[in-house]
C-alpha cells in the first residue's frame, strides 16, 4: 500500500505530513482505520482555509497563537490537523520533535520521505530514540509519552534515552493535568500496558504519575496473594489484556463470546477513548482502598476489610484532579466499588435466576467488564491459601454469569420509573432532604430484587417505608 492511496491525501500536493500517520503507516498499520492526519506547512492559516474548501468541510482555528487550524470532513470523523512550520524549514521543524520514530515527514509536493535522524531505521529495529535531550525540557509530558508509544508500539528505549527520561522525571508536575489524562488513556489503550507499567515502576516514574503507588508498594504479598500489591495490580491489567485479545488456551471463550465482549469494549462510551483504556485503568487502580484498611490478625492473616468502598471514595479526587469527566469517575470508581461483587453473587447459597438478574441490573451496562474484572482480579492472586480447585470454580462461577447475562441481554429493557421524588414527596407531604435521597435508592434496590414491580407496589413501599 502506498501513503498517497489515502482517500484525502490522494489530492493534496503541498506541505509536510508528519506525525502519527507517517509512524503508523511504516509500522505497518491499515491506514484506512486512520481518521485523522498531521500537516506542517507555511502559511497554514491560509493553506488550511484553502483546503477547507477544496474538501468541502469544516475549518476551526484550534490554537491562533501557535496557528494550528483544523479541517473536519463531511463524515465528521476523518480530519486533519494543519500547523504552522516551527521554525523556516521542515529539518528544523523535525528536530524540534520529541523522538526520531515521530520525526519522519512526507513530502506531499515532491512524493518522498524525510527522515534526517534514522527513525525509519528505528522503527525496523522496533526502538524509541530521542531526538536531543532538551525537547525533554521544554516539554517533559514528553516523558510520558515515551511510555506511552511503549505500551503502544511495544518498542523499547535505548539507553541515553532512559536516562534523559529518569533525569528529568519530576519535571512531569510541570504539564497540564489535562494533557497528562490524554497521555494516561492512551496508554492504557495499549497492546502492552502492563509490560510498560512494570518499566514505570522501576523508573520511579509510575509513582509520580499515581502518588498512591507509594503507599501501595508497602503491601506485601500474602497467603491469598502471590504478588506484592504494586504487581498484583499490574497483572490484572496483563489479565485483562489477555480475555482482549483472545488467547483461547488461558481464557477458552466461545468465538461468539469474544467477538460480543470485544465489540463492546471497543466501545467509546465516555470521556472519548473505549471502555477498554478504562478497564485497565479501573484495573490497575481496583485495590487502592488496601493500604488504608490492611491489617493483620494474630494468625497471621492479612485483611483489607472494606477496601472496595474505601477504594471508591479515593480514587474520586485523585481522577478529578487529572481532569477527568464525571461519566469516566463514574465508571473506574464503579469498577473498584463492585470488583467483588461478582464473586459475591455466584457463591451466594440461593443462587438462581433472579439472584443473578439482580446483579445485571444492578450493573447495567456494566456488566462485562465488571465480570472480567474479576476473572482478571482472581487469577493475579494465587498465593499458597488459594487451590486450583478455588480458582477453578470462581471462573467457571463467573463464566456461568456471563453467559446468563449474554443469554439475557437482547430482552432486557430499562427499569421504569415508578416514582420520582416530585410524586414521593406529594405523597407523603414531605420535603427534599436527604431522608428523600435515601427512599429514592431503597426503592431503586426493591425493584432490583423484584420486590416491587408496580407504581401501586412503589406507593406502598414508600408509605411504609416512613413509617
Amino acid at each position: 500500500m502506498n501513503i498517497r492511496d489515502d482517500f484525502i491525501l490522494k489530492d493534496i500536493h503541498e506541505g509536510y505530513l508528519v506525525g502519527g500517520f507517517v509512524r503508523d503507516f511504516l509500522i505497518g498499520k491499515n491506514i484506512v482505520e486512520v481518521k485523522d492526519r498531521d500537516i506542517s506547512v507555511k502559511c497554514a492559516e491560509e493553506f488550511s482555509k484553502k483546503l477547507a474548501a477544496q474538501l468541502d468541510a469544516t475549518y476551526i482555528t484550534l490554537d491562533s497563537e501557535n496557528k494550528i487550524y483544523r479541517i473536519v470532513l463531511k463524515d465528521k470523523e476523518n480530519y486533519l490537523d494543519i500547523s504552522e512550520l516551527c521554525g523556516n524549514t521542515i529539518e528544523e521543524d523535525l528536530q524540534r520533535r520529541d523522538f526520531t520514530i515521530n520525526a519522519i515527514a512526507y513530502d506531499l509536493k515532491e512524493n518522498k520521505f524525510i527522515d534526517l535522524t534514522g527513525g525509519i531505521e528505528d522503527i525496523k529495529n522496533k526502538r524509541i530514540r530521542a531526538i536531543k535531550e532538551e525537547n525533554f525540557t521544554d516539554d517533559p509530558l514528553r516523558i510520558l509519552r515515551a511510555f506511552r508509544f511503549m505500551a503502544t508500539t511495544g518498542f523499547g528505549v535505548n539507553k541515553e534515552l532512559e536516562h534523559i527520561l529518569i533525569k528529568h522525571k519530576d519535571l512531569l508536575h510541570l504539564p497540564a493535568k489535562e494533557r497528562i489524562h490524554d497521555e494516561i488513556m492512551k496508554l492504557f489503550g495499549g497492546k502492552y500496558t502492563s509490560e510498560t507499567l512494570l518499566k514505570m515502576l522501576d523508573s520511579g516514574i509510575l509513582e509520580i504519575i499515581f502518588p498512591c503507588v507509594k503507599d501501595i508498594k508497602k503491601i506485601p504479598s500474602n497467603t491469598h496473594h502471590h504478588l506484592d500489591l504494586i504487581h498484583h495490580l499490574i497483572e490484572t491489567v496483563r489479565q485483562i489484556e489477555i480475555m482482549y485479545e483472545g488467547t483461547p488456551h488461558l481464557h477458552p471463550l466461545s468465538h461468539k463470546w469474544q467477538g460480543e465482549i470485544n465489540a463492546h469494549l471497543d466501545k467509546v462510551d465516555f470521556g472519548g477513548y473505549p471502555r477498554i483504556n478504562h478497564l485497565k485503568l479501573a484495573g490497575f487502580l481496583h485495590d487502592i482502598g488496601k493500604p488504608s484498611t490492611w491489617t493483620i490478625e494474630e494468625t497471621g492473616r492479612h485483611r483489607f476489610i472494606g477496601h472496595d468502598v474505601e477504594g471508591e471514595k479515593l480514587v474520586k479526587p485523585m481522577l478529578k484532579d487529572l481532569k477527568f469527566s464525571n461519566k469516566q469517575i463514574e465508571y473506574i470508581s464503579s469498577m473498584i466499588r463492585y470488583h467483588i461483587y461478582p464473586s459475591n453473587v455466584i457463591v451466594s447459597p440461593n443462587l438462581d435466576n433472579k439472584v443473578m438478574m439482580r446483579y445485571i441490573r444492578k450493573m447495567n451496562d456494566n456488566v462485562i467488564d465488571n465480570i472480567i474484572l474479576a476473572k482478571a482480579d482472581r487469577l493475579s492472586a494465587q498465593g499458597e491459601a488459594v487451590t486450583k480447585e478455588m480458582t477453578e470454580n470462581n471462573i467457571n462461577g463467573l463464566n456461568k454469569l456471563l453467559k446468563f447475562y449474554l443469554d439475557v441481554k437482547p430482552t432486557l429493557k430499562p427499569l421504569p420509573k415508578l416514582l420520582d421524588g416530585v410524586e414521593i414527596m406529594q405523597i407523603l407531604g414531605i420535603k427534599q432532604s436527604p431522608t428523600l435521597g435515601k427512599m429514592i435508592n431503597e426503592l431503586h434496590e426493591a425493584q432490583l430484587s423484584q420486590e416491587v414491580n408496580t407504581k401501586e407496589e412503589a406507593i406502598a413501599f414508600i408509605k411504609n417505608y416512613s413509617k
